[in-house]
Order: structure tokens, then C-alpha cells, then sequence
């Protein structure tokens, strides 16, 4: 986020700030299955999460996702689908709700925590030299995925088309945005987020929505 990006402020209330927190998850998913699908990614949300996963100490909430819910639209959407009002996509719920899954792991795993953030300490000093979207940085995001993440059993199995997942780079973006996936699942789980809270508290959610809508 640069100096002049203007500050959205939203309503300071624990549901909303788990609705753009768990937004930034399903974002994720979403350009999982674009990229494994097609090859093409959204720029906007693609920036958005990979600015994400490198500033580890945003100097605000709004900091986190570049200023404005719109930054996450991509994520909101697939939320409308979560709590029912839009047909979902399967694959990228399945996906979603893995990285919930997986980011859960993590934390009962310090010691994969430790070493992750030692590898987004060194992978910002790259970003700060070539660029956050450089592909040298999403390189080494998604190496410090595959070398964390995916050693656990439990792991995301990305569909889409064979040529395309073996393609220049692509390894390298999908598992780039599986690790922005995680950091928005720990920030949610940082906002009092937990599994249940989605069906108990949908009502809470919906309105949440349609503030940020």
C-alpha cells in the first residue's frame, strides 16, 4: 500500500472485520482455481494478496487488504455463496475451507510458525528490491509454502488443467496464493474466527455482507 492509497474505514465490530479477514481466504481460493484453470489471474485481487502476505505488520486493519473491501470483492462474493445466497463454486469452497483447515495446523505448530515468519522476513527483502509481485518474490513465497504447509498430511489438491499446472511459474503463483490463503485464515482467526461461528452467527455475517457491499 503506497502513501496516498486512501483508508476506508469500516464499522469497527468484530463480525465485519472476520467477514474481510475470511474474504482475503476465499480470495485465495477463488485464484487458485483461475490460475489452475486458465492460466489468468485478477490483477487487483491478485496484488492485493500478495501485498498481504508480505507486510506482516500492517499499521492497521484497513492496511492489511490496501485500504478498501473492493480490494477483496473477489473474496466478498464467494462469501454470498458461503452463507447461501449465491450458488457456490464447490472447488473453491473445498479450497477455502482446506486452508481453514490447514492454517489450524499451523498454529498448533510453532516451530513451522518460527520458520515461516524467518522466510517472510528474508522474502520482504527481496519484495523491497525487485517488486512484491516480482516473480523472484512469488518464487519464494511459494517455495516457503511448499517447504511448510505442504509437508503436512492433511493438503490442498488443486484441480485444473495438467498443462497449464506445469506450466512456467505456475507451481509458483498457485502456491503463492495458497500461502496468502493462510496469512487472511490466521488474520480471521485473529478476529475471534472460529469454524462454528459460521453457522451460528450467519445472520451476523449477511449483515456484515451487506455493510461491506
Amino acid at each position: 500500500m503506497t502513501a496516498t492509497t486512501p483508508i476506508h474505514r469500516v464499522p469497527d465490530d468484530p463480525t465485519t472485520r472476520q467477514a474481510l479477514a475470511l474474504a482475503g481466504v476465499f480470495q485465495a481460493a477463488s485464484l487458485v482455481d483461475e490460475l489452475a484453470r486458465t492460466g489468468q489471474v485478477d490483477q487487483r485481487a491478485w496484488d492485493t494478496l500478495i501485498r498481504a502476505t508480505l507486510d506482516t505488520s500492517p499499521e492497521s486493519f484497513e492496511a492489511i487488504y490496501g485500504g478498501h473491501p473492493n480490494n477483496l470483492r473477489r473474496g466478498l462474493e464467494v462469501l454470498e455463496g458461503v452463507i447461501g445466497r449465491k450458488q457456490a463454486n464447490p472447488v473453491v469452497l473445498r479450497y477455502g475451507f482446506t486452508l481453514l483447515l490447514l492454517m489450524n495446523k499451523l498454529r498448533q505448530n510453532t516451530a513451522m510458525m518460527d520458520a515461516l515468519g524467518e522466510k517472510l522476513a528474508r522474502i520482504q527483502g527481496q519484495a523491497e528490491h525487485f517488486g512484491d509481485t516480482h516473480e523472484n518474490v512469488i518464487a519464494s513465497l511459494g517455495e516457503a509454502y511448499q517447504e511448510t504447509l505442504s509437508t503436512f498430511k492433511t493438503r490442498l489438491v488443486v484441480q485444473g488443467d495438467p498443462s497449464l499446472l506445469q506450466s512456467r511459474m505456475m507451481p509458483e503463483r498457485v502456491r503463492a496464493c495458497l500461502l496468502a490463503g493462510i496469512r487472511f485464515a490466521l488474520l480471521w482467526h485473529q478476529q475471534g474466527g472460529r469454524r462454528w461461528k459460521l453457522i451460528v452467527q450467519r445472520g451476523a455475517l449477511k449483515k456484515s455482507l451487506d455493510r461491506l457491499a
